[in-house]
Parts: structure tokens; C-alpha cells; sequence
């Protein structure tokens, strides 16, 4: 068995800017709740989402990459202990054109059953997806830049309590 979640979204944008968006860290700094994606952006390279403080949110490695196609990354959480526990998943975009739009498909998978961080993930990405798809068809992103901000600081608050526990 196993857990999945895809979303599918349709973009008013060309094959080209939504790769940019996906790949560029001044446009996922813009929607991605203020992270960075920092990679090589080729097969076997290490792959890590850094919020502006230096905090590395989650990490891990590219599989595949066919610009302006495909994107297939090994990702791993790395601030929650529990979803770091569960070890790595495996998100897909796909890019595919479609009449006057674009169709992303966005796969995060696990074969581990009843999976925290694909449950976590669910609630993520049609936050991420609806600001990317707003950015790209208005300019500007969706308001939800402090949500990154305070997910960080109750991670901290958790692993204090943690320690003095």
C-alpha cells in the first residue's frame, strides 16, 4: 500500500515561466511561504528548501529533470521530527501544455501507509499551487508569506519542549 496526493491546476502562463517559477528562488521566494530551492538542477544533485534565516525546511535529491516537462525529487521534511521519521517521499510535477494553458500535476507519494507527511503535504501544496498560478497570472502571489514564518517558529517552540521534557 501506500499514500498519494495530486493536484492538477491550470495556469495561463507558457511551459517556460512555469519552469522558471518552479526552479528560481526569487520566484518561490515570492509564493513558497519566502523558501529558496537551492540545487544543481540535475539528476543526482542534493536539493534543500532554505527559508531566508538559513533554516532548511526539507531536503533531499533530484532524480529526474526535463525542463519545461518533468521534475522528480526525493524529499524529505527535516524540521518536524515525526515527518522526518517517515523518511523520504517522492513529489512529480508534471508540465504539460493544454489548449490555452498549462496543466501542472503535482504527485507527492510515499509507499508508507497512512503517512504523516502526506497528509501534511495536503494541506501545503493548493496553498503553494493557488499563489504560483496567481503570481503567474496576475503578477503578484497569494498573501500567505507569514505562514511559512509561523509554521517555523511553533517547530521551534515543539523541539524546546522536547529538550526540556
Amino acid at each position: 500500500m501506500s499514500s498519494t496526493f495530486v493536484y492538477v491546476t491550470y495556469i495561463r502562463t507558457t511551459p517556460a515561466k512555469l519552469w522558471e517559477a518552479l526552479t528560481k528562488p526569487e520566484f518561490t521566494r515570492q509564493y513558497w511561504f519566502g523558501v529558496a530551492l537551492e540545487t544543481e538542477w540535475k539528476p543526482g544533485s542534493p536539493w534543500k528548501m532554505v527559508f531566508a534565516d538559513g533554516t532548511v525546511s526539507d531536503a533531499g535529491e533530484i532524480l529526474e529533470i526535463e525542463p519545461e516537462k518533468r521534475l522528480v525529487i526525493k524529499w524529505r521534511h527535516e524540521m518536524t521530527p515525526a515527518l522526518k521519521k517517515e523518511g523520504y517521499t517522492r513529489c512529480t510535477f508534471d508540465i504539460a501544455p493544454k489548449e490555452d494553458s498549462i496543466q501542472l500535476t503535482v504527485t507527492h507519494e510515499t509507499e508508507r501507509d497512512h503517512s504523516k507527511t502526506i497528509e501534511a503535504v495536503s494541506g501545503g501544496w493548493p496553498k503553494i499551487l493557488s499563489s504560483l498560478k496567481t503570481l503567474l497570472e496576475t503578477g503578484s502571489p497569494l498573501d500567505a508569506a507569514g505562514a511559512g514564518t509561523r509554521a517555523r517558529e511553533r517547530n521551534k517552540a515543539n523541539e524546546a519542549t522536547r529538550r526540556t521534557a
